[in-house]
């Protein structure tokens, strides 16, 4: 099975992150983006360049900062001094896997440069429009808020990624793996080519064949809809999280050999499709235990997330 090998596989030089890979596999094969929260040195980085390697996938990397300009991604068009000709240069931009290292580092304009490609695979320059290579996903690393000098993304970016997942510090056994690992071989690379991009893109057309039943279908919906009844939530989830909720459900179902959907596969999906979309009201807090850390906001959007879930009947 796909996900298993590259689990394995990957997970023989990246330790601990089984499930961060299973998120990079669904959003590739739904043509999703995935966001990557954590502090630094966890491996986001090294995390996406051996899953872009391990799939002979061409990588790019952008190292977002503070004095970048849209160009900088998309590209310019500039004057061939040969030809005397003006002519497009792409930008990174133009790969199958990007990672958007500390995106939000950059201004706003900057992280909206991807807004185009990342919903139509495409930008347009100049007044001139210029496909993006299929398969393409966007995986952006972002340090949480609290860290100096960065710019929260926008909602309407937000909305365009499949996923937020979050990376925490691994527990004491994964950790002494990691420094066992790196003590035997610190240069040992994942092996290339464990899929084509051709199979990956047979493979993208076949979980589309995957069965969802009407009743699976509402219970989507409901979930949804009912992100905007909570009394904690300020603002609830858009119908695009619908639509990617339901695709990420699929994925799951075929990356574990099944035909059909599960309500299972839905709640596996669901908090990682809406962690970042809803927007929780400032009082929601209160009355709870003062927490520090990146995982206390998670917690509570976990909370409530399944508080969500749990009012909604699922069908049997």
């Amino acid at each position: 099975m796909l996900l298993e090998r590259l689990q394995s596989v990957i997970g023989e030089t990246v330790i601990g992150y089984s499930g961060a890979i299973e998120a990079l596999t669904i959003a590739l094969s739904c043509d999703g983006h995935v966001l990557l929260e954590g502090l630094p040195g966890l491996a986001k980085t090294y995390l996406v360049r051996e899953f872009a390697r391990a799939l002979d996938l061409k990588y790019r990397r952008i190292q977002f900062t503070p004095d970048m300009l849209p160009l900088d991604i998309v590209g310019n068009v500039i004057l061939n001094a040969k030809t005397q000709q003006f002519e497009f240069r792409p930008g990174p931009v133009f790969s199958n896997v990007l990672l958007a290292d500390e995106i939000n580092r950059a201004p706003p304009k900057v992280q909206s440069a991807l807004l185009e490609a990342m919903q139509e695979f495409q930008v347009t320059v100049d007044g001139r429009t210029y496909p993006i290579p299929r398969p393409f996903l966007v995986i952006a690393t972002q340090n949480p808020l609290d860290q100096e000098g960065t710019f929260p993304l926008p909602e309407s970016q937000l909305d365009r990624f499949m996923f937020r997942y979050v990376l925490q510090y691994p527990p004491r056994d994964v950790e002494i793996r990691i420094l066992a690992t790196q003590a035997a071989d610190p240069g040992r690379d994942v092996p290339a080519h464990l899929l084509s991009q051709e199979q990956i893109l047979a493979l993208r057309a076949r979980h589309k064949e995957v069965f969802l039943h009407p009743e699976v279908l509402a219970y989507m919906a409901d979930i949804i809809r009912e992100t905007r009844n909570d009394q904690r939530i300020q603002v609830g989830a858009s119908p695009r999280a619908g639509v990617h909720l339901m695709l990420a459900s699929r994925a799951l179902a075929f990356l574990d050999g099944r035909h059909y959907v599960l309500p299972d596969d839905v709640r596996s999906a669901v908090f990682a499709v809406l962690n970042h979309r809803i927007v929780l009201r400032p009082d929601a807090k209160r009355g709870r235990p003062p927490a520090s850390g990146p995982s206390s906001s998670d917690a509570l959007l976990r909370e409530v997330i399944g508080s969500v879930v749990d009012r909604v009947r699922s069908p049997r």
